[in-house]
């Protein structure tokens, strides 16, 4: 099996929109390494029987799938509502047309209701033939759940997201974590025993209200005791160069298009 990562970058991507003569603003990052440049956070997870499994459509979606070469998946994974992680469902449009069937999406009750109250065309009913929009049908899931989607056991566990919450994902031995700050003692026991960990890690060394940072991510290593740990939805303070030098043995930082085989 295998997952891979579309985009590893925070809520403004890398480089964010800005810079000297608008030429973006990239913080610490060096613009002359290609892994500096980083869009916003969503991986896919494909099984052994080839089916796929999308987790969040980003606004960055439709340059993901192409980068990728990704032509078709079977279902969606909402870890939450935010803007960076439910704003591509349009390009869906284009995977309805290929599989030639609405798309199952999984997210809790709050989560659909909010991307239901904003892309509210693409859950109503299918009048085939074709797709002129995207057409998903919401399936409910809770934190503590086990379900089997697209061909994929997952576990969920709920994670802490600054003033709201988020949905992390076990499968098999890798898991991942996108926009967390605190991990509730279900969730650590969900990760228990996970030799690969996706992990969000915004920023080095400052604290921040709504995203895990460095200090922050090993100190959870250190309590799960994951053999591979990778840092993902970073920001602008996460250099490629620096992590390479100064990152942990075992632990490093995601790119996108980067392959993680698990099983």
């Amino acid at each position: 099996m295998e997952l891979v990562v579309l985009g590893c970058g925070g809520s403004a991507g890398v480089p964010m929109i800005g810079g000297p003569g608008g030429a973006g603003d990239w913080g610490v990052c060096d613009p002359a390494e290609p892994r500096n440049r980083r869009s916003r956070a969503s991986v896919l997870l494909r099984g052994a029987d080839g089916r796929a499994l999308l987790v969040d459509t980003g606004p960055d979606l439709r340059d993901q799938l192409l980068a990728q070469r990704i032509d078709r998946f079977d279902a969606i994974l909402y870890t939450h509502a935010h803007a960076d992680h439910i704003a591509g469902l349009d390009e869906v449009r284009g995977i309805n047309r290929i599989i030639d069937r609405p798309l199952p999406v999984y997210g809790t009750p709050s989560v659909l209701a909010e991307v239901e109250n904003r892309f509210s065309y693409a859950f109503r009913p299918w009048s085939p033939p074709g797709f002129y929009r995207p057409v998903v049908v919401p399936h409910i899931v809770h934190a503590g759940q086990t379900i089997d989607v697209a061909g994929l056991r997952l576990t969920l566990f709920e994670q802490i997201h600054g003033r709201t919450l988020s949905l992390g994902l076990r499968c098999g031995n890798i898991a991942y974590s996108t926009d967390v700050v605190e991990l509730p003692s279900e969730a650590l026991a969900a990760l228990e025993g996970v030799e690969t960990w996706l992990v969000d890690c915004f920023q080095r060394s400052a604290a921040h209200s709504a995203h895990a940072w460095l200090d922050r991510v090993l100190e959870w290593r250190s309590r799960i005791g994951p053999r591979r740990v990778i840092l993902t939805h970073m920001g602008t303070d996460m250099d490629w160069a620096w992590m390479a030098e100064n990152l942990p043995q075992g632990v490093e930082a995601a790119y996108d298009g980067l392959r993680v085989a698990f099983r």
